[in-house]
């Protein structure tokens, strides 16, 4: 029989299997950035999911850790009958709700760990969107064929390259398509990562678009996550074609105490945490 006690202090972070040694602020380009994240998610998804797995659902549509869910919302309208595509999946429970809200949906990752639990829900709720591993700069489908695009914090944030998904996600909605995504509020940049007191003094400026990298010894780095003011994605939208026609920033529910990374109901009463965009493609 195993010990309980050697297999718990057998157990590595992310960061320790992928040897993360420091913080920086430095430009990364496409390359490193897809390495890092792909590296990155295969490593933690069994954590993220462990942590986060039972907020988020096996089939529930749950867009930012505000807890606002789909299901209540309608932000992508009626999906049923609609070819929805969902950017940055993770494990898929957006799709497989979709899926169960009658749309053919299909779901993009670049992780294959994160896939791999996708897979596993997949077989245990009998709902199964397409799953693929891909780059959301480079989708691998054809030109207008999905009626739907979303994003509940995939991809976006992680990628060097605003324009180049932006315009993806553009070249395979059908002409009025609708692109909505959740991203950390550029107002969080500004803060530390703490959801107490000490995450509510300033200390970095809005304007500082270096990625946060989390870098090995030697230099390379092993997280990656990027930072755009808003005015950044709109003009990232407009050059994609997208007309912006609801920007949602969620107020923190009465009575929600979850703390999640840096969201907590202390920061939460006071400014946003999540900014969603709710787009159509022009005509």
């Amino acid at each position: 029989m195993s010990d309980p006690d050697q297999a718990a202090s057998s157990h590595f972070t992310a960061e320790q299997l992928l040897g993360t040694a420091g913080v920086t602020r430095r430009p990364v380009g496409q390359a490193e950035a897809v390495a890092a994240s792909r590296a990155w998610w295969d490593a933690d998804a069994d954590d993220y999911l462990a942590e986060h797995g039972e907020f988020l659902g096996d089939a529930d549509f749950v867009w930012c850790p505000e807890g606002l869910r789909e299901e209540e919302q309608r932000l992508l309208g009626d999906v049923a009958g609609r070819r929805v595509l969902e950017v940055g999946c993770g494990a898929a429970m957006c799709a497989r709700w979709l899926t169960a809200a009658g749309a053919d949906a299909v779901a993009v990752d670049l992780s294959g760990g994160m896939l791999r639990h996708a897979r596993a829900a997949n077989a245990r709720t009998g709902l199964r969107p397409g799953l693929i591993q891909a780059d959301a700069a480079h989708l691998p489908f054809g030109t207008a064929v999905f009626d739907v695009a979303c994003s509940a914090f995939g991809a976006i944030p992680f990628t060097p390259d605003l324009d180049a998904v932006f315009g993806e996600v553009a070249r395979v909605l059908r002409p009025r398509g609708h692109w909505v995504f959740a991203v950390t509020h550029p107002m969080r940049w500004i803060f530390p990562d703490d959801p107490g007191p000490e995450g509510l003094k300033v200390i970095q400026s809005y304007f500082d678009r270096r990625p946060y990298v989390e870098i090995d010894a030697q230099g390379q780095a092993t997280y990656v996550e990027y930072h755009r003011t808003l005015g950044d994605y709109v003009r990232a939208l407009r050059r994609a074609g997208f007309v912006l026609q609801d920007l949602i920033e969620p107020e923190w529910p009465e009575g929600h105490e979850r703390v999640w990374g840096q969201w907590g109901p202390e920061r939460g009463v006071l400014f946003p945490g999540t900014a969603i965009f709710c787009c159509e493609l022009a005509g």
